[in-house]
């Protein structure tokens, strides 16, 4: 993984400066954990692209974004540092006019120092290779289409456990009250091999199991239990069909790692695809 060459710590310093200048204090800022679902929602409109809109209506516009993408792990913990960042199609047999849809927001080589100096739990690089994957770009998109507001993507260190990613999460709080509004990119339920392909526009259709298992991620959202939750491989059988693999899944957890206890809760487009995907979303704060 490439990461920025060096500009001098004098720079880097007088960016920082700048950033938090125009980053006032404020009421701490939403946020959010997005089941962003096929990569078709980008250009689809539909209950979910609908629920998107909706909750990005619910807040004033954010000075900047930072999300946390399922799409994006790595050995190490990045932040992407461009100007520019590209927008990146991560995918394959989709149609060409999800191809062509290009989300030209700007960068911020600021909020990524910003980002990197908060951070003291683990060593955080900055890259200029990555840009935006579908995890980030296709969700965003539908809360602000004119790409006008900055944002960076944070990777997911695949070699950490949960406990790793809610403590990062929590050194992020300063953002909050920064104006920046934090989306973990995921789905809470997230079994791409037992997918019901002959259900796919069968929308709200469940196996039992994905069925438990969003119904107690639900109840352990809401009683605040974030322990339960870290330690999922504890939590049964049908928490290990909806998690086969974690990089969807723990975007949730720096979501929840971002709330504090006179945080609102918001649960919105909590259905099910498919079978064995869910699009369950939270709105905190």
């Amino acid at each position: 993984m490439a990461t920025l060459p060096l500009t001098g710590a004098a720079h880097q310093v007088s960016s920082l400066y700048k950033f938090s200048e125009q980053l006032e204090a404020t009421d701490n800022f939403p946020v959010l954990f997005l089941g962003h679902g096929s990569p078709m929602n980008a250009i689809e409109d539909n209950e979910f692209v609908q629920g998107f809109k909706k909750i990005g209506q619910t807040f004033e516009k954010p000075k900047a974004i930072l999300v946390v993408s399922a799409h994006w792990e790595t050995r190490g913990t990045f932040v992407t540092a461009m100007e520019h960042p590209a927008t990146i199609h991560d995918f394959g047999g989709f149609p060409q006019a999800l191809f062509d849809v290009q989300y030209p927001a700007p960068g911020s080589p600021a909020l990524a120092l910003e980002t990197q100096s908060l951070i003291t739990k683990a060593e955080v690089h900055l890259d200029d290779k990555w840009g935006l994957d579908h995890g980030s770009w296709s969700v965003v998109k539908h809360l602000y289409p004119n790409a006008d507001v900055p944002i960076i993507q944070m990777s997911i260190d695949y070699t950490q456990p949960a406990s790793y990613h809610y403590e990062i999460a929590q050194q992020l709080l300063e953002l909050r009250r920064k104006g920046v509004l934090i989306i973990g990119s995921g789905n809470m339920v997230h079994n791409l091999r037992m997918v019901a392909w002959d259900k796919l526009d069968t929308t709200g259709y469940a196996y039992e199991w994905a069925s438990i298992a969003n119904e107690k991620m639900k109840q352990f959202i809401q009683d605040g239990n974030h322990q339960a939750l870290i330690e999922f491989r504890k939590q049964g059988k049908e928490f290990d069909l909806a998690i086969p693999t974690p990089e969807h899944y723990l975007p949730l957890i720096y979501t929840l790692g971002l709330q504090e206890k006179k945080d609102d809760l918001v649960l919105f487009n909590d259905n099910s695809v498919a079978g064995s995907l869910t699009m369950t979303s939270l709105k905190i704060g």
